[in-house]
């Protein structure tokens, strides 16, 4: 598999993967601008212009982007993050030109109709309420906001219904002005492709873009923490904490990810034998390490009943102080390995694939080499994991997000002391 490279003159990255003996390709178009490329106002219109992007062109209706891609059996959709908005599809090998001319299609020929305009306000407010009544997904956007307050990257991506509920046709058509130039784009394609083939299309679609010119710089993060808690007659109260990670360019990010895999990555992690297996303390609990272009986050989250929701607190903390001192070289090699494992599993999807690529170009401006990725793995030592326990460890700021029946759960200066003993 050989990873190909080519820009436009306007500025348009192509990276493409051939992946001998597969049928089938997955080739999208990344936008590099997300939540927290929107002013306050604009909360939510990064994820509502997603929406409309499927709800007709000037030449095709919203039935017919459907129609072009299944009457050959694809799979179409997007997705909206905060740094990134992607619109991708899954398609025989044969087909991946019309998968490419149809994305183009709802990229630059959006109608932006006032009447689906509504339509799909009616829908994201749905979604936006189905959030709202799933705690395992709302007390996150709660964390992001405790940990970034008052911030592009604190809010939710949804947006807030009264937002949603003002944005229209002028609305939508400033942000892709403003947002959607060529430089911004990163088209990825993987599995049955040919790059000169893709790189003709492309430039044939999008070649007469002009650059947008200098984008104003977004608001760089600030963690601060704090503290969010929503008493609510629930079953259970869920619980989410994080700490302040490294960014993604970061020399540290490799060691925040083992640490978190050996945490609570897996059933074989500290957090699940102690809390879940040996204590019983919980059906759920995991922690993970995510990264932005400046900042990151070190998130422990778990589920568990209003009695127990004090020992449960208490024993996390406990866990990252021990993690501090006595973490193995057992536990982190078998942390490595899930990641290795993890990636390369991963990667056996085009799908996968692709997005691999628009990332690594979004990161780095290059698609670094698996065996590069795998020695950043390989090199993380006992030393590096130990201290960065310990940097989380005697860290002041922590966020902290309860939700449900929390009336006997520590608070955040309790849980600080209890870090700290």
């Amino acid at each position: 598999m050989t990873v190909r490279l080519h820009t436009l003159p306007n500025g348009l990255r192509i990276a493409t993967e051939d992946m001998p003996g597969l049928k089938s390709a997955s080739i999208g178009i990344w936008v590099t601008a997300g939540g927290r490329h929107e002013r306050p106002e604009e909360n939510g219109i990064a994820h509502f212009l997603e929406h409309m992007a499927f709800k007709g062109t000037k030449t095709r209706s919203a039935l017919a982007i459907a129609e072009a891609i299944e009457d050959v059996g694809g799979y179409i959709n997007a997705y909206t993050s905060r740094e990134m908005t992607a619109y991708y599809a899954r398609v025989l090998g044969e087909d991946v030109g019309l998968a490419l001319e149809v994305i183009a299609d709802i990229l630059l020929n959006p109608r932006f109709s006032p009447e689906e305009i509504e339509v799909e306000r009616g829908v994201i407010l749905q979604e936006i309420g189905q959030a709202l009544d799933t705690p395992d997904d709302i007390i996150f956007d709660w964390l992001q906001e405790v940990a970034y307050p008052d911030q592009a990257l604190g809010r939710t991506i949804l947006g807030p219904a009264e937002r949603v509920g003002a944005f229209d046709r002028a609305a939508l058509a400033d942000f892709v002005a403003e947002h959607y130039g060529p430089e911004r784009m990163i088209l990825s394609a993987a599995g049955a492709v040919d790059h000169d083939e893709i790189c003709r299309a492309a430039e044939r679609l999008f070649g007469h873009l002009e650059r947008r010119g200098e984008r104003k710089p977004f608001e760089p993060a600030r963690f601060a923490g704090g503290e969010r808690r929503v008493d609510k007659g629930l079953e259970q109260v869920h619980f989410a904490m994080a700490f302040e990670g490294p960014h993604y360019r970061s020399d540290d990010i490799y060691s925040a990810q083992v640490w978190a895999t050996a945490m609570g990555g897996g059933m074989s992690s500290r957090l699940f034998q102690e809390v879940r297996e040996n204590r019983g303390l919980c059906y759920t609990i995991f922690a993970q390490a995510g990264a932005y272009e400046d900042t990151g986050l070190v998130t422990i989250y778990a589920g568990t009943s209003a009695a127990e929701i004090a020992p449960l607190s208490d024993l996390t903390m406990a866990e990252i102080r021990r993690s501090a001192d006595d973490m193995s070289l057992a536990e982190i090699d078998r942390a490595r390995a899930q990641m290795k494992a993890g990636m390369l599993m991963g990667l056996e999807s085009p799908s996968h694939r692709a997005e691999r690529l628009a990332r690594m170009i979004a990161i780095w401006g290059r698609v670094p080499d698996l065996d590069e990725v795998v020695g950043r793995i390989d090199a993380v030592s006992v030393e590096d994991v130990r201290a960065f326990g310990a940097r989380l460890a005697g860290e002041g700021r922590l966020a902290l997000t309860l939700y449900g029946p929390a009336e006997r759960a520590p608070g955040l200066a309790a849980l600080k002391d209890r870090l700290a003993a």
